[in-house]
């Protein structure tokens, strides 16, 4: 890989901190870079060519006339982003693409032809790959107050215009980093803006990436500008102890360098460092502890000399013979490496009543755990990511839909597991045994009927962890599993199974359309089948179940051709709202009561069906992909059946608290700044489970449960229109 003279040299230095350390001072350097000259002296630290500084003195002619919010020169903006990634990746085609990331854009007699004809094809084209993103931020842009859709635009415009050339995406996140690193000179609400975008796309894109520095920077400088509260409150205790912490941290590195060496172990770097901001945050979020109970807030990295992966397990054996380790916490990530290169051991010990948690990589691991895909890219020649290729499964989707489908595999904590014959596969924290299904073949997951984990039999939706060895039985047919959706974790699982659901949710919807007229006619379904082909109207059947308007006026276009097939048919049809409970049910029979067969669990927004009972004033729900349910369509009578439409809904809401005095308050004053009015309150004693019954908008229900998520414990967000509540 090729690296920045400064960087080689300081490399070559020993006890040097080291990748990270240096880019750190960079970043430092880059925010408080406030001339055009300074940014061209850092620049020119970086790389310089005769090419670059032509690209450098074009940047400024076409951006001369704009300036920032800081009132800087706008020219000094690329010049920066160049630095960051000429860092990464200094070669003169990715410098120069990003000194021009802007231009085309923002000058309007300028054109990608004018960048290719000038610089060449190669810069014009990752140019070109910038500019496409860019124009869809604006696009996204233009909906305003629909931050999940500008954030899901973004983010699917990022990785479909780096499929063919990842290198765009680095430039992206350069140009990212140093936009957060002058956020404060905006407007409070565009602040908060950028910053969630940020924490969303830009942050998880970095992870996948591999690159570590970037993502640790960006969230960390996200979290500070949406939760400052929390921030400063970690800020704060990490300041105050940080002595204490550094004594620590100089304790164990004075204890473990003399006992590597003597075991003969030489050319070591080993640092110290705090976990980030971010980082520790959401480790309290996932876990419900303090910042107290973070086992792994401080941490020590031994990095050997060369690529042979032998002296670092000499020194993990080093750290466990004279450290007590905590052995559940140990991974080999060597053996088995994350899919975004990353290679480590990590281990985490008792020093005394401290607790050190110990990563352990050779040089080249720690280059490419910091630069990440950028990496590889000198040796290849090749700037495709295979797991960017993977995600055009998804391209048709709607963009949110898209969004949904992507995200965990771009940002989760990563768990190896093995199949029978020892091949590792590596999936997203919290994965199912159907996910790894699907990883293995995408055949093996729709057909998939069984798993095993370690020999013993599981249902398919268990949790993976780290080391199962898994096995999956499979069927003669693939099985949709509608309900499944939203306990998948990975992009492939979901949209494959999404692809099942569709075709059954057509066969499903046809069904209960016919059943739905059955229900209002009462006749023979071969008749009113004659009756849909003649009037041409067989396309709409499938919509019947969920466009009450359209089943009216279907039923007025039927009724002429059935009288005239159905001799003596004088029954007069009239159909009409009836509200029974929390349901809204369109009919011409007089319902009384609506009941539930318990085979499936309606839930209050779930889209649901019904069938008539035996005693013809009752109605039975069901879940609309109920198996129960399906097997009597083709034999039942249906009835129109929706939730009734109310504004405002009463919810149930469980988090667990900590066992700390003033928990409950902070948990109750938390939920009320959010415009919630709260019916009850109850406290388990034995669970520290506190359970709210609340009334909310249904409009802003998700958006709360994903507020009282990021804040507390959440075990359950619950409609009290659920059917098994009343």
């Amino acid at each position: 890989m090729e690296l920045p003279f400064w960087i080689k040299k300081s490399r070559l230095k020993k006890g040097r901190s080291g990748v990270k350390e240096d880019f750190q001072k960079l970043v430092e350097q880059v925010e408080k870079c406030n001339s055009l000259s300074e940014s061209e002296r850092l620049l020119y630290s970086v790389i310089d060519t005769p090419k670059i500084r032509e690209g450098v003195a074009y940047a400024k002619l076409l951006h001369r006339h704009q300036f920032r919010k800081s009132g800087d020169p706008y020219a000094i903006h690329p010049i920066l982003v160049a630095v960051l990634v000429g860092y990464f990746y200094a070669t003169e085609e990715m410098v120069i693409a990003s000194l021009l990331h802007d231009t085309v854009e923002d000058n309007p007699n300028v054109t990608i032809y004018d960048i290719r004809n000038r610089f060449g094809d190669e810069i014009a084209n990752l140019v070109s790959g910038v500019t496409k993103i860019s124009a869809l931020s604006k696009e996204a842009g233009h909906k305003k107050g629909d931050k999940r859709f500008q954030n899901a635009l973004n983010f699917r415009g990022l990785l479909l215009h780096s499929i063919g050339d990842a290198r765009v995406l680095l430039i992206k996140l350069a140009d990212r980093l140093h936009n957060m690193l002058t956020l404060h000179y905006l407007r409070e609400e565009k602040r908060r803006r950028i910053a969630e975008e940020t924490l969303i796309v830009y942050a998880p894109i970095a992870h996948r990436l591999g690159i570590a520095m970037v993502k640790n920077i960006l969230e960390d400088l996200s979290f500070k500008y949406l939760l400052p509260v929390e921030y400063q409150k970690i800020d704060h205790y990490i300041q105050t102890n940080i002595k204490e912490f550094k004594v620590k941290l100089n304790s164990f590195i004075s204890k473990i360098g003399p006992m590597l060496e003597q075991r003969g172990i030489g050319a070591v770097t080993i640092k110290g460092r705090i976990k980030h901001h971010y980082s520790i945050y959401q480790k309290m979020q996932r876990k419900g502890i303090s910042i107290e109970e973070v086992l792994d807030l401080l941490a020590v990295r031994i990095v050997t000399a060369g690529e042979d992966p032998h002296p670092c397990y000499e020194a993990l054996g080093v750290v466990h013979l004279n450290f007590r380790p905590l052995i559940y916490r140990f991974k080999d990530y060597i053996a088995l490496p994350k899919e975004n290169g990353y290679q480590t051991l990590h281990t985490t010990v008792y020093d005394g009543n401290s607790i050190i948690e110990v990563q352990i990589r050779n040089y080249e691991m720690d280059l490419r755990a910091e630069y990440g895909v950028a990496a590889h890219w000198k040796y290849k020649g090749d700037y495709r990511v295979a797991w960017l290729k993977d995600l055009q499964l998804g391209v048709e989707e709607d963009v949110e839909d898209f969004y949904e489908l992507v995200k965990n595999d771009l940002y989760s904590e990563d768990i190896v597991v093995y199949t029978p014959k020892g091949d590792t596969v590596t999936l997203p924290r919290g994965a199912t045994a159907l996910d790894f299904a699907y990883k293995v073949h995408t055949e093996v997951g729709n057909r998939a009927v069984g798993a095993y984990i370690n020999n013993e039999q599981i249902p398919l939706l268990t949790h993976l962890k780290t080391g199962n060895v898994v096995r999956i039985e499979v069927g003669e047919k693939p099985i949709p599993r509608c309900s499944w959706l939203p306990i998948l974790k990975t992009s492939k699982a979901k949209y494959y199974q999404k692809k099942l659901c569709r075709k059954k949710e057509r066969e499903i919807a046809q069904k209960i359309g016919i059943a739905l007229l059955r229900g209002v006619f009462e006749i023979e379904e071969r008749l009113i089948k004659i009756a849909l082909r003649r009037l041409g109207l067989c396309p709409k059947v499938p919509e019947l179940y969920r466009d009450r308007e359209l089943l009216g006026q279907m039923v007025r276009q039927l009724y002429p051709t059935i009288r005239r097939l159905k001799r003596f048919y004088f029954k007069n049809i009239t159909l009409r709202e009836v509200k029974v409970g929390n349901f809204s049910i369109y009919t011409n029979r007089p319902i009384g009561d609506v009941a539930f067969n318990y085979c499936c669990h309606p839930k209050f927004g779930d889209t649901i069906i019904a069938l008539l009972t035996e005693d013809k004033r009752v109605v039975e729900v069901h879940q609309f992909f109920c198996r129960e349910a399906e097997k009597r369509l083709d034999r039942e009578k249906g009835v129109f059946i929706q939730w009734s439409e109310e504004r405002e809904n009463r919810y149930f809401v469980v988090v667990n608290l900590p066992n700390r005095r003033g928990e409950l308050a902070k948990f109750v004053n938390f939920v009320t700044k959010l415009g919630v009015f709260i019916n009850s309150i109850q406290l388990s004693e034995e669970t520290n489970n506190c359970r709210l019954e609340v009334t909310i908008n249904r409009h802003q229900a998700e958006e709360i449960k994903t507020k009282i998520g990021r804040q507390f414990r959440l075990i359950e967000f619950t409609s009290k229109k659920d059917a098994y509540n009343g």
